[in-house]
Formats: structure tokens, C-alpha cells, sequence
């Protein structure tokens, strides 16, 4: 049981919590603003890797261990998983729809967890989690009622497709990270996730031709790209483990259901992005239903009897 953190301490991690929720919700933006003016895989793999090395580097003044034999294999599923195809395909994505969209659509993943769990696992879901999913469902149903005939944009149905199957791969590497825990640094193998993605992702714009020479990229896309590294990858996740250490987890997870609506705020205020009364409504009805099955899910794990090795 986590003690109470002194009052000072507690202030500063609300900051640091409040510092997580809007820098992570403003990538989205800024992300959709950077592939406006280069090619998505080489924005991402410029970002992961600087991103990444940054990570690294960090960990290893403070003096972290490296990964050693076996323990290299989660990093580099967790690296497919969260980064090249999650981080991936959501930038891919948002070329196509509003950070908003975007944004909403990567907060569902607990949605996905609870559906791979019935089709692999044969699980039971318990009432809370059973209307979670139920009012996650039709707060998608309510946002995108006000784009049905934007689907008839065949660009527009892309992005929603890619945004998907992102979430959908956040959903594996989420389940996965929890069954290999005890086996890596999570913290520590972040660094290494983004940088070994960055340089996956990087090889496969260059070989596929989906670049610009750097000395032509744009200002603003490399505005996009600094704000993505300096804020998204490295403050923000230096925030996120100050927060993590010093709040209890269900306040610190709080900026799952907070990413969203600044995405959408932002993106409305500052690039127009289109905010209407079904997004909204929608959206909120969305993180109603993640926030349902956030909680039957802690009381289901609750009711397992604790691990005991053979």
C-alpha cells in the first residue's frame, strides 16, 4: 500500500499530473499538424528516435541496468506493438482525421482488452464492465453519426481504419506488458521501444521512398516534431513517473480520460478542427464506458487470489 506523499510532494505531483494530461493531449494536435507538411513514417521515425535516445540516455546517467539476454524479447514485441504500429498507425491516422478523432479512438483500448479477453480467454465480465462497454459502444456510435458521410471520403474511412487498428495493437502491447511485468525495467525499455522503433520506421520511409531531405522540411514540421520530443516523449513522461510515484494509480490514470478533451479543445481553438454537440456528447459517453470497465476491471482483479510460485 502506497503511503500518503507529504503535502508539498502531493501539490507538485498534481502538477506534474496536470503537465501530463495536457501534453499528451496537445501530440495528438501537434501530430496531426506535423503530417500536414512531410510523410507520416518519417515524421514518427524522427520522432521515436530522438525521442527514444533521449530516453536512453537519461536512464543510463542515472546509472539504470541495461537488458541482458531474454529480456531484450518484450522490448522488442513492446516496441512492435506500442510504438511502430500504435504510435505508427495513430500519426498515420490523424493525416486524415482531427486529433480529436484521434485521440478518442486511442482512448478505447480498454474496450479492445475486454473483447480480446472474451475471444481468447473465454472470460466472464461482471455488470460494471459488461455497461462500460455497452456506453463505450454507443458513445462511438454517437460521434460518428455526425460523420456518416464522411465516410463516404474514402481518406477519411483510411484514417478511421488505421486509428483502429492502432488502438487495437495499444490493447495488445497493454495486455502484454502486464504479463511480462517481472521480466524488464518498464520505465527503462521505453527508451529502447521508441528508439528501436524510430529506426524501424525510419528504414522503411527511406526504402520506400516516403521522404523529403531534411534541409527541406518545413518550419512547421519541425516545430511539430521538437514539440512531440521535447514535451510528449521526454517532460511528459518525466512528469507521468513523478505523478506515478507519488498519487495512487486511479488518480494518475486520470489522463486517459483528460488526453481527449484537450485534444479537442486545442484543436478546435487554435487549427479550427470541427467540434460539434455529437463529438462532444459522444466523447464524453466514451470515456463514461472506458471509465466503467476501468473499474470492473480493478474489482475483478482484486477477486484473484494473489500469485504464488510452484
Amino acid at each position: 500500500m502506497k503511503l500518503a506523499a507529504p503535502k508539498s510532494v502531493r501539490v507538485k505531483a498534481l502538477i506534474a499530473l496536470a503537465m501530463v494530461c495536457f501534453f499528451w493531449g496537445t501530440t495528438w494536435v501537434a501530430s496531426r499538424q506535423g503530417v500536414q507538411y512531410m510523410p507520416v513514417f518519417q515524421l514518427a521515425g524522427i520522432r521515436q528516435s530522438i525521442g527514444g535516445l533521449l530516453y536512453v540516455l537519461f536512464f543510463t546517467i542515472k546509472g539504470a541496468t541495461y537488458p541482458k539476454g531474454k529480456e531484450w524479447i518484450p522490448i522488442i514485441i513492446l516496441s512492435l506493438l506500442n510504438f511502430f504500429l500504435s504510435n505508427g498507425l495513430s500519426t498515420w491516422g490523424v493525416k486524415y482525421i482531427t486529433g480529436g478523432l484521434g485521440a478518442i479512438i486511442a482512448a478505447i483500448f480498454p474496450l479492445w482488452i475486454v473483447i480480446i479477453n472474451l475471444l481468447f480467454k473465454k472470460s466472464i465480465i461482471n455488470a460494471v464492465t459488461f455497461t462500460g462497454l455497452l456506453l463505450g459502444f454507443a458513445g462511438v456510435c454517437i460521434i460518428f453519426y455526425d460523420h456518416l458521410l464522411d465516410f463516404l471520403n474514402p481518406h477519411f474511412r483510411f484514417g478511421i481504419i488505421v486509428s483502429l487498428f492502432a488502438s487495437l495493437s495499444w490493447a495488445f502491447g497493454t495486455l502484454y506488458t502486464k504479463s511480462q511485468a517481472a521480466n524488464f525495467n518498464p520505465y527503462f525499455s521505453l527508451g529502447f521501444q521508441m528508439l528501436f522503433s524510430g529506426l524501424t520506421t525510419s528504414l522503411i520511409a527511406y526504402t520506400t521512398k516516403q521522404t523529403v531531405p531534411l534541409n527541406e522540411i518545413p518550419w512547421q514540421a519541425w516545430t511539430s516534431i521538437a514539440y512531440l520530443v521535447v514535451f510528449g516523449s521526454v517532460l511528459a513522461y518525466m512528469a507521468y513517473l513523478y505523478a506515478l510515484q507519488n498519487l495512487s494509480t486511479e488518480q494518475a490514470s486520470i489522463y486517459a480520460y483528460m488526453n481527449p478533451v484537450i485534444a479537442m479543445l486545442v484543436g478546435a481553438l487554435l487549427f479550427q478542427e470541427k467540434l460539434t454537440i455529437y463529438i462532444g456528447i459522444g466523447g464524453l459517453v466514451t470515456l463514461a464506458g472506458v471509465r466503467l470497465i476501468n473499474i470492473g476491471s480493478k474489482r475483478d482483479s482484486k477477486k484473484q487470489p494473489a500469485y504464488e510460485p510452484e
